[in-house]
């Protein structure tokens, strides 16, 4: 797998046929898929039960044949295709091709292919380089091998990828057909092999490594819904940015990398848990439920590495700094710490490579491409985004104040809960935001960020109580390094009230931005 970022000039398939009544015939536009693929397994997929009869072939251990694949990625020195989000890919026979190498905002499906844009601009050449001299930055030699399963075109480019300071070997699967049909195929073979959509386009992969750097995200942070105006097209789109948010992190979440990964991981699993309970008074179903249920197993691996690491940055590091490296009792506490942070993303990292994250990722590729809902009653697909969003911000805010009522008088479970509230309203407010954009948005998302931040400091005080009081016991920690554990958490929440007051009255003054 690779990683991801935006920009324009596609057409999201999902959303083609949008303006089509229930009744009509007219077949779905086809669905072009990049799907990314260990190399070390590309023998194994022709192998592979649902491709043994291509083209006729019987014989599960013969392959088709494939022709040689050679091309070279050109741009200016500064990089200013790239930075515009092209790519100009040289084969070594036939015409140059200008491609957006980075799909924007508006894509439904995780992975899917750029549309060529030769069309656009005349014969492919790139007048964006504006005169400027055009060099090789990467090459890729290797195979393409075509084959037909069914309905759906399969293309595989095989091979290493080249530049002057690297060389990487590189698989990356092209399918396209009708939509259902791409996507059956696709989840069939994910279940044998480790296989998920594409987080970057080829080129976009040979112009990371090229420059050393990781392949630039397509999508960051919650969704942008600021150009859709249905409940479900909302919530599909919605669905495809945070599941491509979660193909980037993914493999970032490895403890020699850092805790950035698994942070982002968790932020995203949690943005989606939220989309589909925010929507689920309007659009619910038995395929939406699956998934949530999905993302809970996966957000608990995440959340036990996620507070381990929080522990180590801050209190951990505190405790170190005061008792001094002489201090044995504090040491072992620490580092059974570090022993079950390493168990912890042990157990996130098998996760995340097993059939089960797949199956996660493919169905939520599913939902956001058709749409199947798995819902019991018909649903209006016409339905308008803005008032429903209008509605659920309203009631999210009204539970809010409600809960922080008498604030001052709150014990710490109820303060707890005051901070989910603040959480649930802050990740709708960010995902609608979009649709009120202005100064007073952007002032009230500031003020609930600060609420939620002065009331997270007390639930951090609690999660490093309890996770200290765990380092106990045969192998671990003694009651002194845990008491002293303690001490400090309760220490560095001694604020946290008084922050969460006034953090608190500064919101409750604002007039809600919605209401426009």
């Amino acid at each position: 797998m690779s990683d991801l970022s935006p920009t324009p000039e596609t057409i999201p398939p999902a959303e083609a046929s949008e303006e089509a009544s229930p009744e009509a015939s007219t077949p779905p536009a086809p669905l072009v898929m990049q799907v990314s693929l260990d190399p070390a397994v590309v023998n194994a997929l022709w192998r592979h039960p649902l491709l043994a009869p291509l083209k006729g072939e019987q014989k599960p251990s013969r392959k088709p044949r494939g022709t040689v694949d050679e091309c070279v990625w050109l741009d200016t020195a500064e990089g200013l295709l790239a930075s515009r989000g092209y790519a100009l890919e040289a084969p070594r026979k036939g015409a140059r091709q200008l491609l957006c190498a980075m799909p924007g905002p508006g894509f439904a499906v995780p992975g899917t292919v750029p549309l060529p844009l030769a069309e656009l601009l005349a014969d492919g050449v790139p007048d964006e380089a504006e005169g400027e001299v055009l060099l090789p930055i990467a090459a890729f030699t290797g195979r393409r091998t075509e084959a037909d399963v069914g309905e759906v075109r399969l293309t595989l480019r095989h091979g290493q990828l080249r530049c002057v300071a690297a060389e990487a070997p590189v698989a990356l699967m092209e399918l396209s057909g009708p939509p259902e049909a791409v996507l059956d195929l696709a989840a069939g073979l994910a279940e044998d092999l480790p296989l998920l959509p594409a987080a970057a386009t080829l080129a976009e992969t040979a112009r990371a490594l090229s420059r050393q750097e990781a392949p630039r995200p397509r999508r960051l942070g919650p969704p942008y819904l600021g150009d859709v105006e249905t409940i479900e097209s909302a919530l599909a789109l919605a669905i495809a940015h945070l599941t491509d948010v979660l193909l980037v992190q993914a493999p970032r979440a490895r403890l020699e990398i850092g805790p950035e990964g698994v942070h982002q991981s968790r932020v995203a699993a949690r943005r989606l848990r939220s989309c589909l309970k925010q929507f689920r008074t309007v659009l619910d179903g038995l395929h939406l439920r699956a998934l949530d249920r999905q993302l809970a197993d996966f957000a608990r691996a995440l959340g036990e590495a996620r507070d381990l690491d929080v522990f180590l940055m801050n209190l951990g590091a505190d405790l170190a700094d005061a008792a001094g490296p002489e201090e044995k009792r504090v040491a072992i506490l620490l580092r059974t710490a570090r022993q079950k942070r390493q168990h912890a993303y042990t157990h996130l990292r098998t996760m995340l490579e097993s059939v089960e994250f797949r199956r996660l990722i493919w169905n939520a590729t599913r939902l956001a491409a058709l749409r199947d809902w798995g819902a019991e009653q018909i649903i209006d697909s016409h339905a308008p985004l803005r008032p429903f969003a209008r509605a659920t911000l309203a009631r999210r805010w009204r539970k809010l104040l409600k809960r922080g009522n008498d604030i001052a008088e709150h014990e710490a479970e109820s303060l707890h809960e005051l901070r989910l509230d603040a959480k649930r309203l802050r990740y709708a407010a960010e995902l609608f935001a979009p649709l009120w954009s202005g100064k007073a948005t952007r002032r009230f998302l500031k003020r609930l960020a600060g609420v939620q931040d002065a009331l997270g400091i007390a639930n951090d005080t609690h999660v490093a109580r309890v996770l200290v009081a765990g380092l106990g016991g045969r192998g671990g920690a003694g009651p002194w390094a845990i008491g002293l554990g303690e001490g400090f958490a309760l220490a560095r929440g001694a604020g946290a009230r008084s922050q969460a007051l006034e953090a608190w009255h500064a919101l409750e003054k604002l007039e809600p931005f919605w209401e426009d």
